[in-house]
C-alpha cells in the first residue's frame, strides 16, 4: 500500500481517504495481455539466390537469428522457366544444382563458426517466382520476419523488386539488406 500526503481533486477519489487527509492509493494493476513468452521473432525467413546481396542478407539474418535465438529458415526459390524447358534445356537439373551448391556453402559456413555462434537453421526449396515463393514459404513456416537482399537488376526499377513487393504486402516485418 502506498500513502501520499496530497489531496485528491474534488469529486474524484483515487483511493480511500482517511480523516487525517492522508490518501491511500492501491497499486495499479497492469492489464493482463497475451504473450507468447519471448520478445522478438522466433522464425526468420531469408531469401537466398546466390547473389552478393542475398548472401549479405543471409549473414544479417543469421546474426539476427543468433541474437534472438530464432530459427533461420533459408529459402531458395527455384525459378520455373517453361520457355527454356520447351527448347530442351534441363532447367530442373540446373536449379537443383544451384540449391545443392547453396546448401553446401551454408553447411561450410556453419561448420566454420560452430561452437562460436550456434544458429538453428533449415534450408527450404520452393518452385515458382521469387515473390510468390517467399510468400508461400513465409506463410507455411509462420514467419515472424523476412529478410531479403536488395535487387541488383536494373529491370526491377520498372517492374518492382521482390523486396518492394514484400514490403507492400505488409504481412511481416521486412528487412532489405543492401
Amino acid at each position: 500500500m502506498i500513502c501520499t500526503l496530497r489531496r485528491p481533486p474534488a469529486g474524484r477519489l483515487s483511493g480511500a481517504t482517511s480523516l487525517d487527509g492522508v490518501t491511500e492509493q492501491q497499486p495499479r494493476q497492469q492489464p493482463q495481455q497475451f504473450e507468447r513468452g519471448t520478445d522478438g521473432p522466433k522464425v526468420i525467413v531469408v531469401g537466398l539466390d546466390g547473389s552478393d546481396s542475398s548472401l549479405r542478407a543471409a549473414s544479417y539474418a543469421g546474426g539476427l537469428a543468433r541474437r534472438q535465438n530464432a530459427l533461420l529458415a533459408i529459402v531458395y526459390v527455384q525459378p520455373v522457366m517453361p520457355a527454356g524447358a520447351a527448347f530442351g534445356v534441363p532447367v530442373g537439373d540446373t536449379t537443383g544444382e544451384i540449391a545443392e551448391e547453396l546448401v553446401a556453402e551454408i553447411r561450410s559456413a556453419a561448420e566454420r563458426v560452430k561452437g562460436i555462434w550456434d544458429v538453428r537453421w533449415e534450408f527450404h526449396t520452393v518452385r515458382g517466382d521469387p515473390y510468390n515463393g517467399l510468400v508461400t514459404a513465409a506463410d507455411e513456416l509462420k514467419a515472424d520476419a523476412v529478410v531479403v537482399g536488395a535487387s541488383e537488376s536494373a529491370g526491377h526499377r520498372i517492374i518492382g523488386s521482390v523486396a518492394v513487393r514484400l514490403v507492400k504486402a505488409g504481412r511481416w516485418p521486412v528487412t532489405v539488406v543492401p
